[in-house]
Parts: structure tokens; C-alpha cells; sequence
């Protein structure tokens, strides 16, 4: 698929490539390796083209000081109208990984409008700190006569790291008492063909999306137990787990994504019987920021597809519904998968994707 993204893309991930070439090329060999695949004939226009992915886009993941701090959108107060008691996460304590930014933020958002007093989670902890200011006062805000304001707070972790793991669950519980419910929503994608991909960001890509989920949900439920407390989990997988996307290639991506969706499922089964549920969501295509050049933009993802329409083209024609999602649409389905409201849903992997994955 040719259009304007395709050159920015590939021409940003050399740009990048060469500013710090020990994080995507480990070696002068296999960057001459990829610069003579890249430089073979493209497998573009020919057929089936449509179906599969394009060597020419590349888009490496961003360096944390150069990511978007989003603001805390308004979600709306709360519901005083008669409603399902159930969906209420009143003085319930949940604990968000990847909760500084982009849709862990968001998540957070809609724990803390349902009434639960939450622990943000992230690599930069000064953000997370900012943003647990932001959500008390929108909070307020939208909520003048509230009875309780809950209680926010931040937390480093490094998620790959089991001792930073540890260390984390042991202050949210000093600073909170408990552990309620648990969102794994940390982690990246980066997109290259395999064959270019380095191993070191492939171990690390794994470490963060896979062996992350997997610490901090077995540390959550070893303190649950412990309680013999009932608990919740939401890992955020992604509807990568299930299919192939294109045209951006993203093997290493799908792959660490589908782990996420089968371990909730095998830890669902491991832990029904102490009524630990684990559930799976998997978004599509969202509105959030997205790399520019070797630098990141603070504007949407709409403003970005609007600026490349054949690539927008490209992913709305493969969403039934013909629109990409907005972060706020994960917070009704998460909300769900924690509260009461679904105390016998346990393992399944609920799409968040406009029907995506169904055709």
C-alpha cells in the first residue's frame, strides 16, 4: 500500500536507527544485512498485496522523554440515576501498570469515577505523579457534592524486573492496606519485518509485554491469597493476539500479545477455584498518540491519519464499524470485567475492536 506514511515511516526508523544504532542494530553486519533487504524489490502492488504486510514501513517505539503527556480527559460524573449497584468499585483498591499514559491512564480514569481508590504504575514515576493530581481533580470537579474522594497514588516499577515488582506491590499495599483488582496495561509495539528485528528488542519487547503481566499478576495474587480475598485481573492484550495485521509489519508484537491472551486464560483456570478471576481485553485500533518522524507528536492519532488518508483508509476499511476507537470506549468493558457485575466471566479475551477480528 503506497502513501504518504510509507516513506515518513521508513525514513524515520533509519533517522532513528543512526542516532542511537546500539538500540535497533546491534551490529554493522546486520544493519548492512537490513539495509540490502530493504533495498530488494517491494512486495507492494503485486498480488494479494492488500492481505499481507509492507517491508517498507518501520516505526520504532519512541524514547520515554520524548513521549506525549496527555491530560485527563472529561468522562462525565457520576451516574445518580438507579443503575446496577454492581458496577460500583466504591473503596475497592485497584493497581494500573502503564498508568502514567495513553490508555492505562484512561483506565484509571474510569476505576477512580467508579469509586475505586487506585495505584498508578510506571517507568516514570514523576508523570504518574502528575497525573494522580489531574484524576483527584477531575475527579472533584465532576463530582462536587461527592462523599468520598478517592485516593490516588504513584508507584515506580520496572515490570520486567521481579525485585521492582516486589517492591512496588509491598508499597502499594503499605499505602493502601490491599489489593483489590489489577490492569496490566503496560507495554509497546514496534514495527519492522522479523528478519530485521533485533534480538535485544525482542527479549526486551517480550520482557516488558509478557514477563510483566506475568510478575505483577502472580505478586497481586500471592497478596490475595494471602488475604483469602477474592480478586480481579484485566490484562490488556490486543486484538494482535488473535490476528495479522496490515500493512504494518509486527510478528514479535502478535506474538508477546497472544501469550498475554492465553496466560490469562491459564491463570483464570489456576485460580478459579480461590475466586481469582483473570480476564483478557483486547483493543483495536485506538485513538492515541503515535510516533512522527524520530519524535512524538502530543496531536491524535486522527490528526496524524488525517495528515497519511490512504493509511487511514487502509485500517477503516477493515473495521466493520468504519472507525478507530476512542481510549474512553475500554472503560465501560473494564469497569465490567472488576466489578460484581461479572463474577462468573472468568478467562475469556473480551475484543474491544469494532469487529476487526471478525472478518
Amino acid at each position: 500500500m503506497a502513501s504518504r506514511f510509507t516513506p515518513l515511516a521508513r525514513n524515520a526508523a533509519r533517522r532513528f536507527a543512526g542516532a542511537r544504532p546500539g538500540l535497533l542494530y546491534p551490529s554493522p553486519t546486520v544493519a548492512a544485512a537490513t539495509r540490502t533487504l530493504h533495498d530488494g524489490p517491494s512486495r507492494r502492488n503485486k498480488p494479494g498485496s492488500h492481505s499481507q504486510t509492507d517491508s517498507d514501513i518501520e516505526i520504532p517505539f519512541p524514547p520515554e522523554e520524548e513521549l506525549p503527556s496527555d491530560p485527563v480527559r472529561r468522562a462525565g460524573g457520576q451516574y445518580v440515576k438507579p443503575t446496577l449497584q454492581t458496577f460500583s468499585l466504591d473503596k475497592n483498591v485497584g493497581l494500573v501498570t502503564g498508568g502514567a499514559r495513553g490508555l492505562g491512564l484512561v483506565i484509571a480514569q474510569g476505576m477512580v469515577y467508579s469509586g475505586a481508590d487506585v495505584a498508578l504504575v510506571d517507568m516514570n514515576k514523576e508523570e504518574a505523579e502528575k497525573q494522580t493530581k489531574c484524576l483527584v481533580e477531575s475527579f472533584m470537579r465532576e463530582n462536587p457534592n461527592a462523599e468520598r474522594v478517592p485516593k490516588v497514588t504513584a508507584h515506580f516499577s520496572d515490570v520486567s524486573d521481579p525485585v521492582s515488582v516486589d517492591a512496588c506491590i509491598a508499597e502499594v499495599i503499605e499505602q493502601h492496606g490491599k489489593i483489590d483488582h489489577l490492569v496490566t496495561s503496560a507495554g509497546f509495539t514496534e514495527n519492522y519485518e522479523a528478519v530485521n528485528y533485533p534480538i535485544d528488542r525482542l527479549r526486551k519487547l517480550w520482557a516488558v509485554n509478557v514477563d510483566g503481566t506475568y510478575l505483577f499478576a502472580t505478586s497481586v495474587a500471592r497478596h490475595l491469597m494471602e488475604r483469602k480475598a477474592p480478586g480481579s485481573m484485566v490484562l490488556i492484550g490486543s486484538m494482535s493476539g488473535s490476528i495479522v495485521n496490515v500493512p504494518q509489519p509486527q510478528t514479535p508484537y502478535n506474538v508477546s500479545k497472544a501469550g498475554v491472551r492465553h496466560l490469562a486464560a491459564s491463570l483464570a483456570v489456576e485460580w478459579a477455584d480461590v475466586n481469582i478471576r483473570v480476564n483478557c481485553l483486547s483493543p483495536g485500533y485506538m485513538m492515541t498518540a503515535l510516533p512522527i518522524s524520530n519524535k512524538v507528536s502530543n496531536a491524535s492519532t486522527g490528526k496524524i491519519l488525517d495528515e497519511n488518508p490512504e493509511l487511514k483508509k487502509k485500517w477503516v476499511s477493515l473495521i466493520p464499524m468504519g472507525k478507530m476507537g476512542d481510549p474512553s470506549d475500554l472503560m465501560g468493558p473494564v469497569i465490567f470485567l472488576l466489578s460484581e457485575n461479572s463474577k462468573y466471566v472468568n478467562g475469556i479475551d473480551l475484543k474491544v475492536d469494532g469487529g476487526y477480528t471478525l472478518t
